[in-house]
């Protein structure tokens, strides 16, 4: 393959890829390391023994040199890393750290209530699970055993596109309540019945990405590549059934390259209005404008995200953009955050900004591959438990208490 065209591989990402089999893992193209799968043990359920880890995880950090030590260098770095110079993946961090907390004295509460809803959806926690691409190179029950956790934990999964699995399989490993991430085929009519299989499965909002685009040096340095079978599977789940095991892996990616709609506008927003009742989400919103043009196309919400430093680096972080996007969008939108989270009180932070909720991603992506499904709920267990910390010592029974009036001022903190 020309580096040309490899280019271009790597520009969708793995956004545009699924994963078929455990043997069939992301992996760098050399060789060696296509011998073994370098994926974690699974049990019949998909969920790793928590007694088996090395240390049971007491923060989301805990879970990346776990994530590390089970997966291959091209697949951790993969998740890990982000675009560039990694400035945007780095402040998305630390500019949380950079907020201060200021809670009130003499309002205690000894019992706190984390529910909310979302889109009409009541869920236990403000905490949902973000759409990630081809789960199931950290697992071999990848989205499933999200789904499950998801389920568990009494919140909603938002299954990509990309995930590994078609859009019934993720639908049958859970009961609890879905979101489909839509990447768009080019083909409007694959696109089409894509939206209508969405509906037939129970799926309860469409979200769509249009923050798109990936160059990450990691990925380019490692080679990153998934093997034949993966890129068939991914096609033939979309809904493509020209391709086949006749289709040479170069004749694959060439067709993967034209196959998707990467240059999204108001037309297509339109006519997905047009063809569906379910809610529709648009992801990547940091801007009073794309705000004004998603309240003037009749979306349902927003995810005020940078794609988690993946995309394009030099991005603001996307907690500093939250507050002027809550102030635009008036409540004419339901407004969700992605980007950052790493600690129940980041959750904490973004609603006292506006947030309804926050969808969580790499955390997602580094749990279940220290630990299956196991390892997911622990990692929402964990930023419930922090949340519910940071409410009871700021005086919040609910969350619909929590408010700027937390927040120190910027020039103060």
């Amino acid at each position: 393959m020309d580096r040309r065209t490899f280019s271009q591989l790597l520009a969708f990402g793995a956004g545009m890829f699924s994963a078929d089999h455990v043997e069939g893992n992301a992996i760098a193209v050399d060789d060696e390391s296509r011998k073994g799968p370098g994926v974690p043990d699974a049990r019949e359920n998909g969920a790793a023994d928590r007694d088996a880890w090395p240390a049971s995880p007491v923060t989301i950090s805990d879970f990346i040199p776990l994530a590390k030590a089970k997966l291959p260098k091209a697949t951790f770095e993969y998740i890990t890393s982000g675009s560039e110079d990694e400035v945007t993946l780095r402040d998305n961090v630390e500019a949380f750290r950079r907020m201060r907390i200021l809670p009130p004295l003499l309002h205690g509460v000894q019992k706190t209530n984390l529910s909310t809803t979302v889109l009409g959806q009541k869920i236990s926690m403000p905490i949902m699970l973000a759409p990630v691409a081809a789960l199931r190179m950290f697992h071999p029950e990848g989205g499933r055993a999200s789904a499950r956790a998801a389920a568990s934990a009494g919140t909603i999964c938002i299954t990509s596109t990309s995930v590994g699995n078609s859009v019934e399989e993720i639908a049958a490993a859970g009961d609890g309540p879905k979101w489909f991430q839509l990447y768009v085929p080019s083909d409007r009519e694959l696109a089409r019945k894509l939206v209508k299989r969405a509906e037939t499965a129970d799926y309860k909002a469409l979200v769509v990405t249009v923050d798109l685009g990936e160059r990450k040096d990691a990925d380019l340095r490692n080679r990153f590549s998934l093997p034949k079978d993966m890129l068939l599977k991914h096609l033939r789940d979309i809904g493509h059934t020209k391709v086949s095991e006749r289709n040479s892996y170069d004749e694959l990616v060439a067709f993967n390259a034209k196959a998707w709609d990467v240059s999204l506008s108001v037309d297509f927003f339109q006519w997905l209005r047009r063809e569906t009742k379910l809610p529709i989400i648009l992801k990547g919103v940091l801007t009073n404008e794309a705000v004004q043009q998603s309240i003037d196309l009749k979306l349902d919400g927003i995810v005020v995200s940078n794609h988690g430093g993946r995309r394009l680096d030099g991005m603001p972080a996307s907690i500093d953009m939250l507050k002027e996007v809550v102030e635009a969008a008036d409540g004419k939108l339901e407004v969700l955050f992605d980007s950052g989270v790493r600690r129940g009180g980041d959750v904490m932070k973004a609603l006292a900004l506006g947030a309804k909720a926050v969808l969580i991603g790499r955390p997602q992506a580094w749990s279940l591959a220290a630990g299956g499904e196991t390892g997911v709920k622990l990692a929402l267990e964990i930023l419930r438990d922090e949340l519910t910390n940071a409410m009871i010592s700021s005086g919040c029974a609910t969350v619909d208490e929590i408010d700027a009036s937390l927040l120190m001022p910027a020039t103060q903190a």
